[in-house]
């Protein structure tokens, strides 16, 4: 289960001590997480956002940046964007903390600046804190939502073997018991959509809990339905390991 993480700082020493910090994270805690932007422009984090749809996000911000947007401005524009992401702010001036209920941008922490060892520590615990309620959200949905065009669906998890990739560029093939759905989306979105999903090669991701069988020799997955999915040999392990945990 991936992490992204999103980093606003014009300040470049302070902006790569915090990528240091994300780093040190992901070694220690042997985990996915993904640094995904460390930008000094909000302008350049919005644009990202608003062509990169993706879920499980934290974005640590600075408050006080040399732009036309400040981070508390940045922050509630972040929001119309991506509801559920976490955000956590770094800043030298802890009188600016009132300015988030203004905006109505609920954050993780509001971190001062003045204590090397502690943004560490914080910055890790509110990682931390982004994962187990992502956990929490994503364990309690037992549906996924397809946009086909002509509507919405909500689709049991339990009712879906996989998803391919359509010949089609960004467009999608969901497999179901005894159906197929086509829809736009990315399978890097769709593996973050629930615990159960796992991206077992380029064009594929499968529903862990409707795995039938795992052929290594053939690398072909087959699926309680009698459909099949492919599998790389750099996934088998991954997948195995993903198989005896539910």
């Amino acid at each position: 289960m991936t992490l992204s993480v999103f980093i606003c700082e014009d300040d470049p020493i302070q902006r790569k001590q915090m990528e240091t910090v994300i780093h040190s994270y992901a070694i220690s805690k042997d985990c996915e997480l993904r640094l995904l932007l460390s930008t000094d422009s909000p302008t350049e984090l919005l644009d990202y956002l608003e062509h990169h749809k993706g879920q499980n996000n934290l974005y640590i911000l600075d408050v006080d940046l040399a732009h036309d947007m400040d981070g508390i401005v940045l922050a509630s524009k972040i929001r119309e964007k991506d509801v559920q992401g976490k955000i956590v702010f770094v800043t030298t001036y802890d009188q600016l903390s009132y300015l988030t209920f203004r905006y109505k941008v609920e954050a993780l922490d509001y971190i001062i600046k003045d204590n090397p060892q502690d943004i560490i520590e914080r910055v890790w615990k509110c990682i931390d804190l982004a994962y187990e309620r992502y956990v929490s959200n994503t364990l309690q949905k037992d549906y996924y939502q397809v946009n086909t065009g002509s509507g919405v669906q909500n689709i049991p998890i339990n009712e879906i073997m996989f998803f391919e990739s359509h010949q089609t560029s960004h467009k999608l093939i969901l497999h179901t018991e005894n159906s197929r759905i086509e829809f736009y989306d990315s399978l890097s979105n769709v593996t973050e959509a629930s615990p159960y999903f796992y991206r077992s090669h380029k064009s594929f991701v499968v529903n862990v809990k409707n795995i039938k069988y795992v052929n290594k020799k053939e690398r072909k997955i087959e699926m309680f339905n009698n459909g099949v999915a492919l599998i790389t040999v750099k996934k088998i392990r991954g997948l195995l390991e993903a198989m005896q945990e539910i």
